[in-house]
């Protein structure tokens, strides 16, 4: 990346050279599609099954579970809408929380729409779910609990088996977001007591346009994609099967890799947090202090905008992002952060960090060193930096 600091890893991260390469004899020689009786799919479908394996390896599910897509949003539509067209008959009756991904969101929208009822429970200061407002939300007619394993802003690390054990026996699906978490911490979906687990390969270092839906066996689902007999029946499609070894190398590598990575990422992270909180005056670390994603690091930061901020520290080369990468340019407060109680001034005065195993000391130094005059500069031209000095709060 040359002098430039990548920070957003949230967003997407770099495709490994080890992953490219076993992607490359499958954009030519090896470009038959897996679904042909002839030799030439032949190659393609045992890399298919040979990568589904990988992936059902890496959160503890058989390769029968595992379902490939094309995003973490369509995996999280299609557990969604299917869940609740195969089951509609039982009941209309949803259980979700204010802090999702919009593609969890929007995809509860839809079903709003259609007639569904939807519950979103609050979360506490910290962005955290508790199990127990699970348990009263529970209806006769509730047919899916939803609930992120972690969110993509604040990195709070949601009580997901607390939550299964509640809904064990009751024969209600239970769906979890881990699109931030599946490669990159352990994620085991027998553990965590789920029914359904969306991950996408380029949040753990493989190609962006792939990525997978865990179904355990026997539950019940109606396709949201009709045509063809792929992922048996389940999503139409010709495979992406460049797209497909990709995330299995990906998966092989994060399983190799992923205790290393936490360490680092861990150290660094904390490193960041405690430089910019302690020289830089009215700034917060939102989030769970210690239940939060090894690379995560979301501060606000008092009368000051974070589009601002973003575009000085990107004149200094360094990227990070204010949120959501789906949603950073509506410009708009958070969702998650508003939903934790920061007020919607405050939680536009805030910045992801995202750190990925690129980073270094000197990456975090080198922030820490250029943020703090950038804060300064930019409330020394805001208004609401000047009412709060001449009201004696500051």
């Amino acid at each position: 990346m040359g002098d430039r600091i990548y920070m957003d890893y949230a967003s997407t991260t770099p495709q490994l050279k080890e992953v490219t390469e076993a992607m490359m004899p499958f954009f030519e020689e090896e470009f038959g599609n897996p679904q042909n009786l002839h030799s030439f799919g032949e190659g393609p479908k045992k890399a298919i099954d040979e990568a589904r394996e990988k992936v059902a390896n890496l959160i503890g599910a058989e390769p029968s579970e595992i379902y490939f897509t094309s995003t973490g949003t369509e995996s999280n539509n299609m557990a969604i809408k299917g869940i609740a067209a195969a089951n509609q008959k039982k009941g209309k009756h949803i259980i979700s929380t204010q802090i999702e991904h919009h593609s969890v969101l929007h995809s509860l929208r839809t079903l709003e729409k259609q007639g569904f009822e939807v519950t979103y429970l609050p979360v506490d200061k910290y962005g955290s779910v508790n199990p127990q407002d699970v348990e009263k939300a529970l209806r006769d007619d509730t047919i899916l609990v939803t609930v992120t394993h972690a969110s993509n802003e604040i990195g709070t690390i949601e009580p997901i088996s607390e939550i299964s054990k509640i809904l064990k026996g009751k024969k209600i699906p239970f769906h979890t977001d881990a699109v931030q978490t599946a490669g990159t911490i352990p994620v085991d979906v027998n553990e965590l007591g789920v029914d359904l687990l969306s991950m996408a390969a380029h949040q753990f270092y493989g190609p962006k346009g792939v990525a997978a839906l865990y179904i355990r066996k026997g539950t019940r689902i109606i396709p949201i994609i009709d045509g063809g007999i792929q992922e048996n029946g389940r999503r139409a499609g010709t495979e992406n099967v460049a797209g497909i070894v990709g995330m299995g190398k990906a998966c092989e590598i994060a399983k190799r890799e992923m205790e290393s990575r936490i360490k680092k990422l861990t150290e660094l992270r904390n490193k960041l947090i405690e430089g910019l909180t302690s020289s830089i005056s009215h700034s917060y670390l939102n989030g769970h202090p210690e239940k939060r994603l090894p690379g995560n690091a979301n501060i606000s930061f008092e009368y000051i905008e974070g589009e601002s901020m973003l575009l000085f520290l990107n004149m200094q080369g360094i990227a990070a992002s204010s949120g959501s990468a789906c949603t950073s340019r509506a410009l708009k407060a958070s969702h998650v952060l508003t939903a934790m109680g920061i007020p919607p001034e405050i939680a536009q005065g805030s910045l992801l960090f995202s750190l990925g195993i690129y980073n270094t000391e000197e990456d975090i130094k080198k922030v820490c060193e250029v943020l703090p005059p950038i804060v300064d500069r930019l409330r020394q031209m805001s208004p609401l930096y000047e009412e709060a000095q001449k009201a004696g709060k500051i």
